[in-house]
């Protein structure tokens, strides 16, 4: 009788294994998909209202649903043509594919404190497998590491050539659980859980590792699992080499093709890279980013730790919920991604990049036709004892987003203090109080937000009080004090006490590498480019945090480190990159932030800048409902503008109250940079709707208000010069013309009650050889009230521009 062939056999029971994992699959496509259907009609409500307990439970059912129904996907899509074929695909670069894999638990593995370390001993490390069989393989062992390793646990992955063999072993070891000795065997076999598993409750079949191990199998290498030095199991995944020349990626490393590498990987670098592949699909793009994290939203950092961005992945994640990590990008957008590596010095003679992968310190040159510069900007470190203790953070990036929600959710930090109030700090500042923080703000100025003119960061400032938020300015802080960890912020006002301590002074540009390099940098220490975003190296160009930028109104050189300029910047350089003809015009500085329920924002010059570069402004101070007050929804909203005298040009506005300031802003952001007048600002065909607008916007009102200064017919003061009259002594007259329950509810200090319905009766009252500074709520009817006096014979009369609303001093509170 024939004895049967070990390798026929061998190849018989794979493909059996194959076929097996591929009806299986079949078999769970369509259960799991209908499962699907069914959660998301409840969702829906489509059968009765749910509480949020039961919304909260059928979303994470679906969630899961969705991942195996993604996961049935991969199986049909790579074991279906892996039936017929000898050679179980071409190859792949196992390192890349490891630090790919490794990436989606970064979340999970953070929240949970599992640490995972890297102890790669070859690179690169190119195996006879297809990419997306080696990534199903590891990260079907990575989930199982993860799910079955306890909370503040350890996981290992080490990569290795395999000692006088032709092939490379990738080992996967945690601290958890383990595999009994006696079951090592069995547990790849299908339906086949471990004791240890059966008694946890994680859930599972007992599939996963027999998919894996088919898998392995055809690939013509082996797996197998002991015990690991960290007490948990190793699985070890040993794969034949191939010779580097068979990956597509190598071949092409020298075909003609454009190649373009980006340095960072945020906000500008990506938005390069998706531009340029999009418009020569052809050309090699390589990103270099020095952390692990890609294209995530810094601005929404705040919110993450707040919980309402839930997710980490959410702030990484496309609108139609795509995470941008290697693997997207990869095969999305055709782009190479080196996350973790860092560059470290441009050769511009010879057009290449010195790079350091951070996980082996193992150094490479990278060519280039063209280079971009998106390095973005540091934290400032302010030059205080104690900065080096635990608990202190700069809310620059995930991992100190990762600290900080940490150290909150454990209620680490009761007492929080943030030495800086520009917008990183009081932007932190409400995510802070909404997990219970007693927060206090430390700034050494003599406001908050810089972005804003005084009285109008002090309106900001009185807000967040009212929410139990300190704020204190001017105060500098002298020293963090502590042992290990921090314990209070010694000020010139007294000490604080503190549990956490968020530096937040500001950024500066990091240019480090386009120093070393010989570029050019401008007078505000950032990369100096042209409209072309090309640096002063014509094959280097520059986009974002990093690069100088030009003022729109001024035309100087300005700083303004903005994720929304970054982008707009990173497309004009792809596009030139690409021999396209497109120019970056400059900033105007627009910004707009949430705090607590007011909005802020600014766009253009403040009355401080306007000074500054030699304008003659004349200001305007104006609150009012954001749509027709008899709406339930109407909210106060407070602007102030800016306009240049000579030319009635509108230099700038500034915003803040809880109504929809972002939308005026962008309109007068429109505006100004259009080069309007005054006159065509209060002419501009606005929408109207009463639960939208008002019929004369809050933007024309205002427009209106200074046109009837610069002609004279409105005389007014600002709060600043009221308060200055009322400091030195004037003998003056404050003029409140609000009704008695308004007077009652808020008033100023030493201010007189004539209502405007009544001031025609009781106009004898006021003395005609003293300054009446009159004034409402919102300083309409004062307007209409001075008018009134002056047709009286009144010659000193002046309109207090905001009314009481607007008044950034102290004031009378009664009954509300």
């Amino acid at each position: 009788m024939k004895q049967n062939d070990p390798k026929q056999t061998a190849s018989s029971d794979m493909q059996d294994s194959l076929h097996f994992a591929l009806l299986v699959a079949h078999q769970l496509k369509s259960p799991v998909g209908a499962a699907g259907s069914l959660v998301k009609t409840l969702l829906g409500e489509y059968t009765g209202k749910l509480n949020p307990k039961q919304k909260d439970l059928l979303d994470r059912a679906d969630k899961r649903i969705e991942e195996a129904i993604n996961t049935v996907g991969r199986m049909l899509s790579i074991v279906h043509p892996a039936t017929g074929k000898d050679d179980f695909g071409t190859s792949a670069e196992a390192v890349s594919v490891v630090r790919r894999s490794q990436l989606r638990y970064t979340q999970e593995t953070s929240a949970r404190g599992i640490t995972i370390t890297n102890d790669i001993r070859i690179e690169p490390a190119f195996v006879r497998i297809d990419q997306s069989i080696l990534d199903e393989i590891l990260n079907s062992l990575l989930n199982n590491a993860v799910k079955y390793t306890p909370d503040n646990g350890k996981i290992s992955v080490t990569v290795k050539p395999v000692d006088g063999e032709e092939a490379l072993c990738i080992s996967i070891a945690d601290s958890g659980i383990g595999v009994p000795e006696n079951q090592r065997e069995k547990v790849f076999a299908p339906f086949f859980r471990a004791e240890t598993a059966q008694n946890t409750s994680v859930p599972g079949i007992g599939l996963g590792l027999a998919f894996v191990k088919a898998l392995v199998d055809a690939a013509g290498g082996n797996i197998r699992v002991d015990q690991s030095n960290l007490g948990g199991a190793e699985f070890s995944v040993v794969v034949p080499l191939a010779a580097e020349a068979e990956t597509p990626e190598r071949d092409a490393a020298d075909d003609g093709r454009m190649k373009v590498v980006i340095i960072g990987a945020v906000a500008a670098g990506p938005k390069v890279a998706s531009k340029v592949i999009r418009l020569r699909p052809e050309t090699r793009v390589t990103i270099i980013e020095k952390e692990p994290f890609l294209a995530y939203a810094g601005c929404g950092l705040p919110y993450y730790i707040s919980g309402v961005v839930q997710e980490q992945k959410e702030l990484m994640a496309t609108p139609l919920g795509c995470v941008r990590d290697p693997i997207f990008f990869q095969n999305v957008k055709n782009v190479n991604v080196l996350n973790s590596t860092e560059a470290l010095e441009i050769d511009r003679r010879n057009k290449k990049v010195l790079i350091k992968n951070l996980f082996t310190g193992a150094t490479s040159w990278i060519d280039y036709d063209k280079l971009v510069l998106t390095t973005g900007a540091a934290p400032i470190i302010p030059n205080l004892p104690g900065t080096h203790l635990k608990n202190i953070f700069t809310l620059h990036g995930v991992r100190d987003a990762e600290g900080i929600k940490a150290h909150v959710s454990a209620g680490k930090a009761r007492d929080v203090v943030i030495i800086g109030g520009g917008l990183i700090g009081v932007e932190t500042t409400e995510a802070l109080v909404e997990c219970g923080c007693r927060v206090t703000i430390v700034e050494q100025l003599d406001q908050i937000l810089g972005i804003l003119d005084w009285e109008m960061a002090r309106l900001v400032d009185h807000h967040m009080e009212s929410k139990g938020v300190r704020v204190m300015c001017p105060t500098k802080a002298l020293a963090v004090t502590g042992t290990e960890y921090v314990e209070s912020v010694v000020t010139d006002d007294g000490p604080l006490p503190a549990d956490m301590v968020i530096l937040a002074v500001g950024v500066r540009p990091e240019v480090t590498l386009a120093r070393n390099a010989g570029l050019k940098i401008g007078t505000t220490q950032a990369i100096s480019v042209d409209r072309h975003m090309r640096t002063s190296d014509p094959d280097i160009y520059a986009a974002g945090d990093c690069v100088e930028n030009v003022d729109i109104i001024t035309k100087k050189p300005v700083y303004v480190p903005l994720g929304s300029t970054a982008n707009k910047q990173g497309r004009v350089a792809a596009i030139n990159i690409c021999e396209g003809d497109e120019t970056f015009p400059g900033v105007l500085g627009t910004t707009v932030c949430k705090v607590f329920d007011y909005c802020v924002a600014r766009t253009g010059l403040t009355e401080t800048e306007a000074r500054q570069s030699g304008f003659d402004p004349v200001t305007v101070l104006t609150g009012s409902p954001d749509r027709e007050h008899f709406m339930p929804n109407a909210l106060i909203l407070m602007l102030k503008l800016v306009v240049d005298r000579t030319t009635r040009r509108l230099l700038g506005v500034q915003a803040a109250g809880p109504g929809q300031g972002a939308k005026r802003i962008d309109i007068a952001a429109t505006a100004i940079a259009a080069g309007m007048t005054i006159d065509q600002v209060a002419n501009l065909d606005l929408g109207y709707a009463p639960p939208y607008s008002l019929a004369m916007d809050n933007l024309i009102t205002g427009a209106n208000i200074a046109r009837n200064k610069l002609a004279g017919v409105f005389e007014s003061i600002s709060p600043i010069e009221a308060h200055h009259l009322i400091h030195n002594g004037d003998d003056i007259v404050l003029l409140d013309v609000s009704s008695p329950q308004e007077y009652e509810t808020e008033r100023l200090p030493g201010s007189m009650l004539i209502p405007s319905g009544a001031l025609r009766g009781r106009i004898n009252e006021l003395p005609r050889d003293k300054t009446i500074i009159i004034f409402c709520r919102l300083s309409i009817r004062g307007y209409e009230a001075a008018l009134m006096l002056k047709a009286a014979g009144f010659k000193q009369v002046r309109v207090m521009d905001g009314g009481v609303v607007m008044w950034p001093y102290e004031k009378v509170y009664g009954m509300k």
